[in-house]
C-alpha cells in the first residue's frame, strides 16, 4: 500500500499540534505539509516544542489537492468558509475537526455528505465515507456513556449529565478563564443547559433511538435540552473529560454491564471497567473507559476521555484508519501516564 498523503490546516493549535504528534510516527502516512500562514517557514517544534526531536518538518503557507485527505483543524465556522475559498480536489478526502459540518441539517459539500464521524456509532458508513465531520470533545463522551442504552430503546425522558473538562478544551488563544491564575485551584460551571453539544448528542441518540428528540417547532438546541439536562464544567487540569451521568433504569447492575460490553465489544478504543475509574488512565490516549453503578432506580455511568485525542485528534486519525481501510488501531497505540 502506498503512504498515505496527508495535509493539515490550522496546524499551530492544540488540536493540530495533537494530529502531528500521532500521525509523525503512523507507518502508514507521509505529512505532505502542514498550513499555517502565521507560522511559515518555522519548524513545527518551534511551535509544537514536544516535538522537538522527533521531526525536521517546517509549517508552509502551502496548500494543494495533490494529497489523499485533508485535515481542517480550524475554528468553528471557519472550516466552511476555507472549503467555500479553497475548493479541494473531489479525490481528496476531508475529515474537518471543527463544528460547521456536523448537524444533519449542514452536511451537504460538493454534492456529497459529511459523516458524522463517531465509530461506535457509524463504522460502517466511515468506511465508505469522503467527508467526515469529527464529534465534539464533550459530545464523544458523554455519547459514548449512553449509545448502548440508547441502542435498546432504554433512554429515559430525562438524563442528568455533569461533564468536567480541561483547560486545552477551550482551546489555544488565551483567555480569562484559561488564565493560569484564574484556573489553578478553580472550579466553575459554564454554558449550562445549552453548551452546543447538545445538538450533536441529541442527533445521535435520536439515529439510535427513534423520536428520542422531542417533536416540535423549537430549535434543534431547545428540544435537546428538554431531555439531557447537562452542566459542564471547568477544571482546573489541562486535558480529559470526566463526566457523570445518571438516569432512571430498570436494568440490574448485572444486566447493563452486559449491554455495555456487548455494545463495545468490537469497539477498540471504548472499553467498560467494573473498577472505578480516574481520569489518568486515559490522558494521552485514544481510550474511553466506562464504569457502571446502580443506586436504587439510579444507573450512574462514569467516563474519562481525552478531550485532544478521543475527543478530537486520536478520533479523526482513527476514522482516517477506517477511511483508507487499515486497522483502527494503527499509529493509536498510546499510553496513559499514570503518576
Amino acid at each position: 500500500m502506498n503512504m498515505i498523503k496527508v495535509g493539515i490546516v490550522g496546524s499551530a493549535g492544540y488540536t493540530g499540534g495533537e494530529l502531528l504528534r500521532v500521525l509523525i510516527y503512523h507507518p502508514e502516512v507521509e505529512i505532505v505539509f502542514a498550513n499555517s500562514a502565521s507560522n511559515a517557514g518555522n519548524k513545527l517544534y518551534e511551535v509544537h516544542n514536544d516535538l522537538f526531536g522527533d521531526t525536521e518538518l517546517t509549517f508552509s503557507s502551502d496548500f494543494h489537492s495533490d494529497i489523499d485527505v485533508l485535515f481542517l483543524c480550524v475554528g468553528h465556522g471557519d472550516a466552511r468558509k476555507f472549503l467555500n475559498a479553497n475548493p479541494v480536489a473531489a479525490s481528496v478526502k476531508i475529515i474537518d475537526l471543527s463544528q460547521d459540518y456536523r448537524l444533519r441539517a449542514n452536511t451537504a459539500y460538493q454534492g456529497q455528505q459529511f459523516v458524522y464521524g463517531l465509530p461506535e456509532l457509524n463504522k460502517e458508513a466511515i468506511k465508505s465515507a469522503q467527508y467526515i465531520a469529527n464529534p465534539g470533545c464533550f459530545a464523544t463522551n458523554i455519547q459514548l456513556a449512553l449509545l448502548p442504552l440508547a441502542s435498546k430503546g432504554l433512554l429515559p425522558d430525562q438524563i442528568h449529565v455533569n461533564a468536567t473538562t480541561g483547560s486545552t478544551g477551550a482551546g489555544q488563544k488565551p483567555g480569562a478563564t484559561t488564565h493560569f491564575s484564574w484556573r489553578n485551584n478553580n472550579l466553575s460551571a459554564y454554558k449550562s443547559f445549552e453548551h452546543q453539544h447538545l445538538q450533536e448528542i441529541s442527533e445521535s441518540l435520536d439515529q439510535l433511538q427513534n423520536g428520542f428528540l422531542p417533536a416540535s417547532d423549537d430549535s434543534l438546541l431547545a428540544r435537546a435540552a428538554e431531555r439531557i439536562n447537562f452542566v459542564p464544567q471547568r477544571g482546573d487540569f489541562t486535558r480529559g473529560i470526566f463526566s457523570a451521568i445518571y438516569v432512571d433504569s430498570d436494568l440490574t447492575e448485572e444486566q447493563a454491564y452486559e449491554l455495555y460490553e456487548s455494545y463495545y465489544a468490537t469497539h477498540p478504543f471504548t472499553h467498560v471497567s467494573r473498577s472505578n475509574i480516574d481520569l489518568k488512565q486515559v490522558v494521552n490516549t485514544n481510550k474511553s473507559i466506562i464504569h457502571l453503578e446502580k443506586h436504587g432506580n439510579k444507573l450512574l455511568i462514569l467516563n474519562v476521555t481525552d478531550n485532544l485525542l478521543k475527543g478530537a485528534s486520536g478520533q479523526a486519525v482513527q476514522n482516517m484508519n477506517l477511511m483508507f481501510g487499515l486497522n483502527e488501531r494503527t499509529g493509536l497505540n498510546l499510553k496513559s501516564v499514570g503518576f
